[in-house]
C-alpha cells in the first residue's frame, strides 16, 4: 500500500506539493496499524540488523522482511500502472 501510494503522488498528473504530507502520512499509517498487530518493521535493514545480533529463530525468519517489500513493490507497480496507464500507453 505505501508503495502504491507514492507512485500515485509521484506522478506528473499529481500535485507535487502534497507529496511528502500524504507520503508522511501513509507512512504514519502503516505504522500505527501495523505495529499493534505485528510489531512491523518498514524498513528492512530494521529488521536484519537485530536478526544477525540476536541469531536463531530471529535470523531465520528475516527472510520474509527482505522478501515481502520486494513483492509488495512489484505488486503495487503493477497494480498502479493496470489501473492509471501512462499517457503514452493510453495514445498507442
Amino acid at each position: 500500500m505505501f508503495v502504491f501510494v507514492i507512485l500515485g503522488v509521484t506522478t506528473k498528473a499529481a500535485n507535487a506539493t502534497t507529496a511528502g504530507v500524504v507520503i508522511g502520512l501513509t507512512l504514519t499509517v502503516v505504522h500505527l496499524i501495523g505495529i499493534p498487530i505485528t510489531g512491523t518493521s518498514v524498513n528492512p535493514a530494521r529488521s536484519l540488523g537485530p536478526a544477525v545480533i540476536v541469531g536463531g529463530t530471529a535470523l531465520h525468519q528475516v527472510w520474509l522482511f527482505i522478501l515481502a517489500p520486494l513483492v509488495g513493490g512489484a505488486l503495487a507497480a503493477g497494480l498502479h500502472r493496470a489501473l492509471f496507464p501512462s499517457s503514452k500507453e493510453i495514445s498507442a
